[in-house]
């Protein structure tokens, strides 16, 4: 979900540069029509895939061989790709889509005088885990002969990818930084996410998030249980994807928290809340420091590090704070909760722009426009998404 709702957001931000554009967002992700698609944005749905381990994939729903499924897809881009001609095709996270579903595709794009482009979130994992697949398929060699540029959606001073992943220099020369991605649409409260937020007018409000919540039942079951000994309101967002949702409601209801299990403006949450648990993605928080939330993070460490990387990170800038899955437990928690809530939020948010640039999408999306200028009269974008 948070590789779709990047590229949602840049391909709002394209739209409002370049109002005669058209975007086709190819994306896995189950919930993207809850995320607010608007003309000329359209979606292809691609059969959606599970994570079994690192670059291991399974059918989400379909009872088919992951063979099978790496090669409907790998058809459906194709086909899409040679139908729809797009001047620019932004592709994410895998450079040659999941088990190479895209290679096929991206040859297609060549062929037809497009311009492919890479996006990469501002940390994709441990170095060394990086370097490990890719240099399986030698991916890094064949970057520079398939994209004429590679888009970071983070800051160098965070992260350097470039140095990290130890890119070709080819690749390097080509690679620019964006800053960090959010969607600026949903930052403003909606009369939905207000009503969302809970009940309690006198006593702090604390909302717990568990991203898409496939593997976020650990971190709410312990915010619920510190949340029973807690003089603040407790609110708990499953996620969409959450396996748990019937144990997390009887929790919810013996702690007295409100429990939702998808809220699609969440960010609009944030300036009605007094503190934030969340794990460690990319959109949950950009959004939260660019809105000077005081954050309590509990990063996933398994099977990737990403969200630990960029925790520490961002504690090290003095954004938010660590709890490491470890030390998880009721009263860690509830003390590190009790020692955020009353920050002062202004001081967060002019901390968090001064570290950090928060113009990601806009500053993608013209990248992109740069590339189809090159192109005259065929502006449209593919962006490629494996929310899966």
């Amino acid at each position: 979900m948070g590789h779709t709702r990047r590229h949602l957001a840049i391909a709002r931000a394209l739209i409002e540069l370049a109002p005669e554009s058209s975007v086709l967002l190819a994306t896995g992700s189950e919930v993207v029509n809850r995320l607010g698609l608007t003309p000329p944005i359209d979606m292809l749905k691609l059969p959606g895939l599970r994570k079994v381990t690192n670059e291991e994939y399974a059918p989400r729903r379909l009872r088919i061989p992951a063979s099978e499924i790496r090669a409907l897809r790998s058809a459906l881009l194709h086909a899409t790709i040679k139908a729809y001609r797009p001047a620019v095709a932004l592709v994410d996270k895998h450079p040659f889509g999941v088990n190479g579903e895209l290679r096929a595709g991206l040859e297609e794009l060549r062929a037809g005088g497009g311009n492919a482009v890479l996006g990469l979130r501002d940390i994709l994992d441990d170095p060394a885990n990086v370097l490990k697949e890719w240099s399986e398929d030698r991916i890094r060699e064949s970057m520079a002969g398939s994209y004429d540029l590679v888009l970071v959606y983070g800051e160098r001073s965070v992260f350097d990818p470039v140095v990290e992943y130890g890119f070709p220099e080819a690749v390097a020369a080509r690679t620019h930084f964006c800053g960090y991605v959010m969607n600026r649409d949903e930052t403003d409260a909606s009369a939905e996410a207000h009503s969302a937020v809970g009940r309690n007018e006198a006593g702090p409000r604390v909302l717990a998030t568990a991203g898409g919540g496939e593997d976020g039942f650990a971190l709410l079951q312990t915010f619920m249980r510190a949340a029973e000994r807690e003089s603040w309101e407790g609110i708990a967002v499953a996620g969409p994807m959450s396996p748990e949702l019937k144990a997390l409601g009887r929790l919810a209801a013996r702690a007295n928290v409100t429990l939702h299990t998808f809220v699609p403006s969440l960010s609009g949450m944030f300036q009605h809340i007094d503190a934030l648990v969340c794990m460690g993605g990319y959109n949950t928080l950009v959004e939260a420091v660019s809105k000077g939330v005081p954050t309590v993070c509990v990063p996933r460490t398994s099977p990737r590090r990403e969200q630990l990387i960029r925790a520490r990170a961002f504690e090290r800038l003095g954004l938010l704070t660590v709890i490491e899955p470890a030390r998880l437990d009721p009263e860690n928690l509830g003390r590190a909760v009790n020692s955020v809530i009353g920050t002062a939020r202004q001081a967060l948010i002019a901390r968090g722009h001064a570290a950090l640039n928060f113009d990601g999408a806009r500053q993608a999306a013209s990248e992109l426009l740069a590339l189809a200028s090159a192109r005259p009269g065929r502006e449209a974008t593919l962006a490629r998404s494996v929310a899966d």
